[in-house]
């Protein structure tokens, strides 16, 4: 309310800050979702990701700033910036939702469970490390195949060659074993 014994810069002033405080407030939080509508299991898996995950991760797609800004201001709790980091494949960030990260000590285990596990998993391979930095040698989040929770999900058939030498008749064999594509994904992770 504008005073009526206040000067006239007085009151210009003081309707400049009002207005400036009313676009302040109006601004925070109006981040949202940017991912398409369209996209039905992507855009779930965003929202999903905004309500359930975005407190300690960031991930503008989502709309969320969970992560530290500077590694020495950073509180325990806050997790990796997947605008910066990539997290590929889909395998990989399904068995980190399944089972607390890859540590195990922060973010709870099946924070989002069965087919809502599986849309942030995709929505999370698909839009992580869209800024991540140019290092020479790296390779590029966007090189890198996101993959399909079919291929995550499915057993795959593995095949090895055994050969012995040193004997007459050497032996050489092929043995076939299943191995889950999961077990594979961090076997080549480590």
């Amino acid at each position: 309310m504008i005073l009526p014994r206040m000067s006239r810069p007085a009151k210009v002033l003081f309707s400049a800050v009002i207005f400036a405080v009313a676009a302040l407030v109006t601004a925070c939080g109006t981040e949202k979702v940017s991912v398409p509508q369209a996209q039905t299991a992507l855009h779930e898996g965003a929202v999903l990701f905004n309500q359930r995950c975005g407190g300690c991760h960031t991930l503008s797609y989502a709309g969320t700033h969970g992560s530290a800004q500077n590694v020495r201001t950073a509180q325990f709790n806050n997790g990796p910036n997947f605008d910066v980091r990539c997290e590929r494949p889909v395998a990989r960030v399904l068995y980190a939702i399944q089972n607390g990260g890859f540590s195990g000590v922060i973010m709870p285990q099946n924070v989002v469970v069965g087919q809502q596990a599986i849309d942030v998993a995709e929505f999370v391979a698909t839009y992580a490390g869209h800024k991540q930095p140019k290092i020479p040698g790296v390779v590029q989040c966007s090189q890198v195949p996101v993959g399909t929770v079919a291929e995550a999900l499915a057993p795959t058939t593995t095949t090895t060659t055994t050969t012995t030498t040193g004997s007459p008749g050497s032996l050489t064999g092929t043995t076939k074993s299943k191995v889950p594509a999961t077990a594979k994904a961090k076997a080549s992770h480590k």
